[in-house]
């Protein structure tokens, strides 16, 4: 064993261990072994029973409120065991202070962290908290549940159902996220060429209903990463990434995110993939394992959700990266989660056939854009064998039926097959 996120080792009942009581009773819980040194050896204490009585007494004199813990004495190493249970009564103040965990470190929290920690004591989530701006308009949630669920009248009372308005307090933060002249951090997009250093778009999509926003993203990456090919006299629709995925991709970054904090949700698009990263890891209570199950969903804005669900964007709570996934059944590419302590990134790759390729034929198949014509020249860049040997996979890539050309001789170009 050693000293981890929800594990701690002390030497002796020395006083910093309370501000690790107060980081474990805020979030997750844990251990603090007493009398261990830092590399997890036992070196034991002199006596045991009278440290539990002094661990206690320190506890319970100076965290406020009193967590819940539980003490246990080892006589074979005269170590002591303390037993932190994650609180529902946050923050767990030591000296006025609140802490978390930071790997194996104990670290005072910041103030956004202490307000929601705060909210969380209180049951309460940032959405629920009164918006500054209380003269709303709704065109843009009125349309959408027109067009969606047939709503005959918009009213105060359609508002109060969906949990945005409320007798007393008026519209909270969730309305106005929903608001047609939002103030709240939009979507940022970039459009990228064949390295990031070639930025073919720009756009903020910031200002206005969180609706609107995701709809003019959607319609951006329809235009980038859908086309139509024709064959024969048959026009085919394809979509080079899910649409799917991509919507469920960015409605969970919309829904699930921090709104405390300003920050926008970023859409990176490259020819081979596209990345949407939300600000906010993973709520707590829940782990990276249950995130990536899929079948285990704690709610951070269960208001918007909601809204969300009602308007169809988003099919179930809680199956949000089930659906990702299956979006790409069949697909040799699979799309990847990364997840830190500030964020959640989820890269969507090209779908790409389940062929027996060689490393090489799949290197330039990867290579290849299922929209763009690419010319040999440009494709050599990437790979660091012979143009000889290139042009030979682009045959053989043809003749599996995985790429086609445009043009003769020097104009002659290349892309991925439909």
């Amino acid at each position: 064993m050693r000293e981890s996120k929800t594990v701690e080792f002390k030497a002796s009942v020395s006083g910093p261990f309370l501000k690790t009581v107060s980081a474990f009773a805020n979030y997750e819980g844990g251990t603090i072994f007493f009398g261990v040194a830092d590399d997890g050896a036992a070196v034991g204490l002199q006596d045991p029973v009278q440290a539990c009585l002094d661990i206690e007494n320190r506890i319970n004199d100076s965290i406020s409120p009193v967590p819940e813990f539980a003490l246990t004495t080892h006589e074979a190493t005269s170590t002591v065991e303390l037993k932190v249970m994650p609180g529902a009564a946050t923050p767990y103040l030591y000296r006025a202070k609140a802490y978390k965990r930071a790997d194996s470190a104990t670290v005072e929290v910041d103030r956004v962290e202490l307000t929601r920690l705060t909210l969380a004591g209180s049951n309460l989530h940032f959405e629920q908290l009164p918006a500054e701006n209380q003269g709303l308009t709704f065109t843009c949630l009125e349309v959408a549940l027109q067009a969606e669920l047939g709503l005959e009248e918009f009213n105060t009372d359609t508002l109060k159902t969906l949990e945005l308005l409320s007798p007393k307090n008026g519209y909270n933060n969730a309305a106005a996220i929903l608001a047609d002249q939002s103030t709240f951090p939009g979507i940022d997009v970039a459009r990228f060429g064949e390295s990031v250093s070639v930025i073919l778009k720009r756009a903020t999509y910031e200002g206005a209903s969180a609706l609107a926003e995701f709809d003019e993203v959607v319609r951006l990456f329809k235009d980038t990463y859908c086309y139509e090919l024709v064959k024969d006299v048959h026009r085919i629709a394809v979509e080079a990434i899910p649409v799917s995925a991509f919507r469920e991709t960015l409605a969970n970054a919309v829904v699930h995110r921090t709104w405390d904090v300003a920050a926008r949700v970023r859409v990176s698009m490259h020819p081979d993939r596209v990345e949407v990263s939300s600000p906010g890891g993973l709520p707590t209570g829940i782990s990276e394992e249950e995130y990536l199950s899929g079948r285990v969903s704690v709610m951070r804005n269960p208001i918007l959700a909601n809204v969300f669900y009602r308007l169809g964007i988003i099919e179930a709570f809680g199956t949000g990266v089930i659906r990702i996934k299956e979006a790409y059944e069949g697909s040799a590419a699979k799309p990847e989660f990364v997840i830190t302590e500030n964020s959640i990134t989820v890269i969507l790759p090209l779908v790409r056939e389940d062929t027996n390729l060689t490393e090489d034929q799949r290197l330039v198949y990867d290579l290849l854009s299922p929209v763009r014509l690419m010319p040999a020249g440009e494709l050599e860049q990437h790979v660091s064998f012979s143009r000889s040997k290139l042009t030979n996979i682009l045959k053989q890539l043809i003749s599996l039926g995985l790429a086609e050309t445009r043009g003769v001789g020097r104009g002659l170009k290349y892309r991925r097959a439909g």
